[in-house]
């Protein structure tokens, strides 16, 4: 019987516990206290039917998991063929999944669905056209935490599954010192100070310039691991590189677009971040066709 870990990207974790939390709860949201009143009404207990989950578009597959879990929370009986895993490459009219079992289940779960496998099929393609041009570059595309509320760990799952990587999860993850921490804390040397001596053995510190002078200034401390140039030109990034000469990461952010991500892999810098790989994916086109 197919599972959901088997329709995961083979080089991406998804936590089982996500894929039910996050089922579960899009399914109460659309079922609401009477369920699927369609349904129920117009579709006999005992009908079975067979469905497509078909591509309409060209991308990157990803969601697959999820969509299986719905169905399987609908219905046991349901049966799923997969042609291809999250993170394959589909053309358009490319057959997805193959669905067969109670109608009804099929038809309530159809929706919630194709909303997974839509959004997260979305952000893995968007990625991937960003991975592809920084091909030849040693440069890392990464996402950030400017996430759907409830579906970072989909949403950054789906990252992966087009090829970028992940930046932090949340707070926890990593020291991350932006502009307003600097100014709070004093500046740069007493943040840091103050970071490097809270952050345990395997907690990493970066910390958000915007200038090359404060730049200078943070590689004079020695004191931080990564450092983040926050909406610097491309000429100035060159030169963020020739000043830190492999001494710590180098992260550009703010402004980083499918039109200027390959000038900015140019210049050498190690990551790239960029909110738009979750905020502003656009759907992908999918839908789900009953057999006659």
């Amino acid at each position: 019987m197919i599972t959901a870990t088997s329709l995961l990207h083979p080089d991406a974790f998804l936590s089982p516990f996500a894929i039910d939390e996050a089922v579960q709860r899009a399914l109460d949201e659309d079922l609401g206290r009477a369920g699927d009143v369609t349904s129920l009404a117009t579709i006999p207990e005992a009908t079975t039917a067979q469905a497509i989950l078909v591509a309409r578009q060209s991308g990157v597959i990803a969601g697959l998991p999820l969509a299986l879990a719905t169905l399987q929370k609908l219905s046991p009986d349901i049966e799923v063929r997969a042609h291809v895993r999250d993170a394959a490459r589909v053309a358009r009219g490319q057959q997805v999944l193959t669905i067969s079992g109670p109608a009804r289940a099929i038809l309530t779960s159809e929706r919630t669905a194709l909303n997974f496998v839509g959004r997260l099929s979305g952000i893995a393609t968007l990625t991937a056209d960003y991975v592809a041009r920084t091909e030849g570059t040693k440069m890392r595309i990464c996402c950030t935490r400017k996430t759907t509320p409830g579906l970072r760990a989909l949403e950054k799952y789906a990252v992966r599954c087009g090829g970028g990587f992940n930046h932090r999860f949340g707070l926890d993850d990593a020291i991350l010192i932006k502009d307003n921490h600097i100014a709070v804390a004093g500046g740069i040397r007493p943040v840091l100070e103050r970071a490097r001596a809270h952050a345990g053995h395997l907690v990493k510190i970066e910390i958000e310039v915007d200038t090359l002078a404060q730049l200078r200034e943070v590689l004079a401390t020695g004191m931080a691991d990564a450092v983040l140039l926050d909406n610097m030109d491309t000429a100035t990034l060159r030169e963020a590189v020739r000043l830190t000469e492999g001494r710590l990461k180098l992260e550009a952010s703010g402004g980083v677009t499918l039109d200027s991500i390959a000038a900015i892999a140019a210049t050498g810098v190690d990551y790239a971040s960029a909110g738009a790989l979750t905020h502003s994916a656009p759907n992908f086109d999918c839908a789900l066709d009953i057999e006659a």
